[in-house]
């Protein structure tokens, strides 16, 4: 657990990129239960206002449940997923921890190694899949480019904002404020390198976002889902 935070780099650096790129996406594992995550929340919901070439999502772990306050928003697939990541990069779970497009791994408030990760992976020679999403009804119309390599195609649903009063256990007293939470995360599908197109329904959240993610956890295509008028 980290206890305390290093002073300054506390000014966001705008990345401008292509407007046909797709986001890089931004995962942080967070709990209402740590003390030290509050500074990473406030990160990503930074990350989350007027940044399209960044894709946040804030995926609440379990593992703090136990000790004094049960995070209400926080999932079994959330921890399964950062163990996931720890195996491939080596390391044991922490929170507050960022991981940039399924490649690298931080402390969640540490701004200037979320910069540096994001524009590494905006310069980055991979070769990403086009991703698009659509709602029509209670249905997703996910379409994918044809590309090199192969991917898991993962549906995640997310709320936009949610502040919480926490009553007990190390940030007790304190009102959070938290933005992109997952709400569910499911894998739909299989991306081999050919273009396809896929419906789904509507996952649980306000808005939805589709990953491809390789084997080896690098992220190779995502996208917001367009909820336009529903």
């Amino acid at each position: 657990m980290y206890a305390r935070l290093v002073a300054g780099f506390a000014l966001l650096v705008a990345v401008p990129v292509a407007a046909s790129a797709r986001p890089v996406v931004v995962e942080l594992f967070t709990s209402q239960g740590c003390s030290s995550c509050p500074p990473a929340d406030a990160y990503l919901s930074d990350l989350s206002r007027g940044r399209q070439d960044v894709l946040p999502l804030a995926f609440h772990v379990t593992w703090w449940d136990g000790l004094g306050w049960k995070d209400p928003y926080s999932l079994e697939a959330a921890t399964r997923r950062q163990a996931a990541y720890s195996s491939r990069f080596g390391s044991s779970s922490y929170t507050p921890e960022m991981v940039v497009d399924g490649r690298k791994s931080f402390v969640g408030w540490d701004r200037h190694a979320g910069e540096k990760a994001i524009l590494a992976a905006q310069t980055s020679d991979a070769n990403p899949v086009s991703v698009k999403g659509m709602r029509s009804g209670n249905t997703l119309s996910i379409t994918l480019g044809a590309g090199n390599g192969q991917g898991q195609i993962l549906l995640i649903g997310y709320d936009r904002e949610h502040v919480t009063a926490v009553g007990r256990g190390e940030n007790t007293g304190r009102a959070l404020k938290e933005s992109n939470i997952v709400r569910s995360i499911e894998p739909i599908g299989e991306w081999n390198g050919a273009s396809m197109t896929l419906s789904h329904r509507v996952p649980s959240g306000d808005l939805a976002a589709v990953l491809v993610q390789a084997p080896d956890g690098s992220i190779l295509g995502a996208t917001r889902v367009d909820y336009g008028a529903h």
